[in-house]
Formats: structure tokens, sequence, C-alpha cells
């Protein structure tokens, strides 16, 4: 087994592999560090839909203007490399596994037990400070106020995308405390950027004396290379950053950086193999599945495969999903908490189902293959070179 493999096998075990909010193990480590969050100048997004998008654009562009950007995002698809890009390359494994091993020898010999999600960010913090990125930007892992990246002191912006019901038992079971959770990123006289009016996101920037700045809902999407009516709210939460923070990028510069972002499994399209790909985990991600289909494939039969994870609203999603004349299979793959088939078939009035592997259908057959439902079964699903 290589060293990466011996991180990997760290990480995901009991030790780690558990969420607990909280900023005080993260800061103590990032204190024996020297602090190197400090050093940085963040772009820090949170919210329950959308925000991986977001960070990718911004991303992108950044890098189209010769700045050297570091982006963290999470859950990754294959490796766990994929977290922790500069400028579009991720972190090397060996890299990757020297400073996760280097951290978390720091953290034991320190009576410090930090989470696997602990472990990565410290990680993020230390390579992009010791490589000298000109900005990072920063997706939280969950809601926002005790999320582990929340630890910065400062941001050049905050950006808040679409908030709905996801992980009610660690946020909160209305929308309004979602919302105060992912206001929680808000940081003294630096901006925050959203496109929704929540009281309680109004009340943090007032009470921060920030700059509360709300976009227009709808960006033009001509030049984006990701797809799905959702980015059009995305882009333009990360055009409004972008043109706010950085007056030297011109609209050339934006058109190429836009034509550049690749972020997987987000209504990705293969178009050779009549594949849509989107890892929408939630009622409000599948709604928004949907309505895209709808939108770019109106005449076409389609054929999904879905999976879910036992604590999402897998019978809401399936119900807003699928319709008659629908091919249905449902995936129960190798995670911990995925729904077994039973599970799914029992609450889905309609004919499924059970899928076992791509090579099953014949792609060509006009219809579009739609794989959904969690970020957790596309590694298993796909091949690394379809996706990334």
């Amino acid at each position: 087994m290589n060293k990466y493999e011996d991180a990997v096998k760290l990480l995901t075990s009991q030790g780690k592999f558990y969420i607990n909010l909280g900023l005080e193990r993260i800061s103590q480590i990032l204190e024996l560090l020297g602090n190197p969050q400090d050093d940085l100048k963040c772009i820090h997004v949170a919210g329950t839909n959308g925000k991986g998008s977001t960070c990718a654009i911004i991303a992108s562009v950044l890098k189209e203007s010769n700045r050297c950007v570091g982006l963290y995002t999470s859950p990754h698809i294959f490796d766990y490399t994929e977290r922790i890009k500069i400028n579009g390359v991720d972190i090397s494994k060996e890299k990757f596994a020297e400073l996760v091993f280097y951290i978390v020898d720091l953290a034991d010999k320190n009576d410090i037990h930090l989470t696997e999600f602990e472990i990565l960010t410290t990680v993020m913090f230390k390579y992009f400070a010791d490589n000298n990125v000109d900005v990072v930007v920063l997706e939280t892992g969950l809601g926002g106020r005790y999320d582990a990246t929340n630890v910065i002191k400062s941001n050049l912006c905050a950006i808040i995308t679409h908030i709905d019901y996801d992980h009610m038992e660690r946020l909160g079971n209305t929308l309004e405390k979602i919302a105060f959770e992912k206001a929680g990123i808000i940081k003294p006289n630096c901006p925050v950027i959203t496109s929704e009016g929540y009281e309680v996101i109004r009340d943090k920037a007032d009470e921060t004396n920030s700059m509360f700045i709300m976009t227009a809902p709808y960006a033009d999407t001509t030049h984006l290379a990701l797809k799905g009516l959702i980015q059009q709210e995305n882009l333009a939460l990360a055009l409004t950053a972008i043109q706010y923070l950085f007056k030297d990028i011109t609209q050339d510069i934006i058109d190429r950086g836009l034509e550049n972002v690749h972020h997987p499994c987000r209504f990705q399209v293969i178009e050779d193999k009549n594949l849509v790909i989107d890892a929408s985990h939630n009622p409000n991600g599948i709604q928004a599945l949907r309505e895209s289909l709808d939108f770019y494939y109106p005449t076409s039969r389609l054929r999904f495969v879905f999976g879910c994870l036992k604590n999402k609203e897998y019978a809401k999603m399936i119900k807003i999903l699928f319709r008659k004349g629908d091919e249905i299979y449902f995936n129960h793959f190798s995670y911990p908490n995925s729904c077994t088939i039973q599970e799914l078939q029992q609450v889905c009035e309609l004919p499924s189902k059970e899928f076992n592997s791509l090579d099953d259908f014949d792609l060509n057959d006009g219809k579009i293959t739609v794989v959904c439902g969690s970020f957790y079964m596309m590694h298993e699903v796909f091949k690394p070179h379809v996706l990334l």
C-alpha cells in the first residue's frame, strides 16, 4: 500500500470519519502551524445548492486573469486530491499524503482530535500558504458558522448561494435557521453577496458592518461551459463577486474563464454517450435537475439511474424526479448509508429495476441516460476518464 492509500485509510477510519462541527480543534492545529490561513485572501462561499459551481466559475475566471488561484471544494468523486487545486491542478498524491501524516502526527502529539474534514481543511490552508496563492476560493463543507473553513478571520467577500432544506438535523428545520448558519461566514467589514433576501443574512451584515449586495437572480450563460438552468443564478453570484473585487478583469477574460469552467457531476453532459450526470442530493437540487431535463430534452425519452443516502429525503426526491414513461433503475452502491433497492422501490409508484452496470444499456438507442442522486456512487458507475 502506498503512502496516499495509507493517508486515505487514516482519513476514513472510525477515529476521523465523522462530523463534529466547531472551530476549537482546527484553531488549535492551525496555531501550531503558524496560522497559515491568516496569510491568505479568501472568497468564502456557503449555501445549500450551487456553491461548488459558483466556486469553480470564480476560480476559472481568476486563473484566466493570470492570478495564482487556490480552489477548495467537496466532496471528491475519485480521489481526495480533487478537493485541493491550484490553477486547476490537483495537489499531488505524494504532497497530500505528506501533509496528512504531518498534521495528524502534530495533532496527536498535542492531544487534538481532528475529524476528516478538519484534517483536509488544515492540509488545504498549509498547502495554499506554502505555494503563495493570490486568492483562495473556499467552499464550506457543512453549514457555515461552525464549519472548519470559517476559522478565517476575514475574507475578500462572502457569497451565500441558494438556501434550501438539507442537513436539517444539524442546521435547523426552517429556512431561516439554515440561513442563519450560512450567514455565519459573514465577517466584519467584508461584503456579502447573495441572491436571496433572508432577514437573518441582512441582520448579520448590519451587525458586522458588512456591505450587503443583492444580485439579479439570472445571468446570461451563453459563454458558460456548465449546463443546467441553476447555473444562471450561480453565474450571477460569481460575476458580481468578480466585478466588485477585481476591476482589472475585462469581459474578454471573463468570457474565456467561463468557457473553460469544468465541474464534474453538476448537470454534466457527455454528448457522445447521451449521458447526463448530476449529483444533486436533495429535493431542491432534484427539482432543478428535472427542470433542466425538461428544458434541454423536451421530447427525449429518459432513462434514470438513481441512488441515494438514507439520511436524504429520497421519497420526496423520487416523487419530483420521475414521470410516467421514464425508464427507472435504482442503484445500491457500496457506501455505508446507501439506500437499498427495496427501500427505494417501496416509495416509488412507477415500475423500476435494479441497476448493475452502464454496460447493460445501449447508450445509442435514442434515450438520454441520467445518472443522479448522490456524489458517493459516481466513482462506481464511471471510470475517471469519463468525468474528469
